[in-house]
């Protein structure tokens, strides 16, 4: 896979609506009519030309076959939606993730835990498991 210029990536408006359309095996007046139902968002530009990223020829690319599918373009809004939203949760999961851990890693007083045929424990700091065999997972200070 070729990389972009530098400066672009999957969400750069690059396409106009005839190279948006053949890339995605579309009409152009097929693209027109997913705008107006806003399936696909295209960036505008300055003279209101519409401009296709390489994100907006992969969802066509979904709309397509959904609707090869059998699916409505109201079903299809709907579950692009969903995917958006999902796809948003998740990076806010992600980061929320992050977040916890570091806060959690610069408490006071961090906990050890040992796992062991018994299940896992918490030790105390510098203390070794009782049992031979356990494993003490243990994360260290930053600096």
């Amino acid at each position: 896979m070729r990389a972009l210029p530098a400066g672009l990536d999957e969400t750069s408006p690059i396409f106009s609506i005839a190279a948006a359309a053949e890339l995605a095996g579309l009409h152009a007046q097929t693209l027109r009519q997913y705008d107006r139902f806003g399936l696909v968002e295209p960036a505008r530009t300055v003279g209101n030309t519409r401009r296709y990223s390489m994100r907006d020829v992969g969802r066509l690319r979904q709309v397509q076959l959904l609707s090869a599918e059998g699916v409505s373009l109201e079903g299809i809004r709907r579950i692009l939606a969903m995917s958006d939203e999902n796809r948003e949760l998740r990076a806010r999961v992600r980061e929320l993730e992050s977040a916890l851990a570091d806060a959690v890693m610069q408490q006071q007083g961090r906990r050890v835990f040992a796992a062991g045929a018994t299940g896992i424990t918490t030790i105390r700091a510098g203390a070794r498991p009782s049992k031979p065999g356990s494993i003490v997972l243990w994360r260290g200070g930053r600096g």
